[in-house]
């Protein structure tokens, strides 16, 4: 506990000794990514803030800078922080999972297929993954009464 459970601003992560950091559990490699995260945060090269006026492919791409953070990450940036209800994170494998199972394919739909299949999804394919990705969750008990 750091930060007494609370999310750091990237001056107070850069400013924080690496053994503290270590201690609270993040590997040497998560400790350089949310560094360079930081880092560009503070000097003005990432506005976090700007990236909700941008297109998806440019916070897409924007995001993709930063070391550790990927395509697939900055999908989910996109539909979990801002709210976009058009992404189809074809990289995903709960997605590409569930379109095998709902679509009765022999194997897992390439990047491609996933495309083809999701043309009628548009403009709320961010939607429709959320509704894949729960029908591949196991029903929960009934409850007893």
């Amino acid at each position: 506990q750091i930060y007494d459970g609370k999310i750091p601003r990237p001056r107070q992560y850069l400013d924080t000794e690496e053994q503290y950091l270590r201690a609270s559990g993040l590997s040497p490699q998560k400790i350089r990514y949310i560094r360079d995260l930081s880092e560009r945060i503070e000097k003005g090269v990432l506005d976090l803030k700007q990236l909700s006026h941008l297109p998806s492919d440019e916070v897409v791409k924007e995001l993709d800078e930063v070391k550790g953070i990927g395509r697939w990450t900055a999908e989910m940036f996109l539909i979990f922080v801002l709210g976009r209800t058009d992404v189809l994170p074809v990289d995903d494998l709960g997605l590409r999972k569930a379109a095998q199972k709902i679509y009765r394919l022999r194997k897992l739909p390439t990047e491609e297929r996933l495309e083809k299949l999701s043309r009628d999804w548009h403009p709320y394919c961010s939607i429709a993954t959320l509704y894949l990705w729960r029908s591949q969750e196991k029903p929960q008990d009934p409850v007893k009464w």
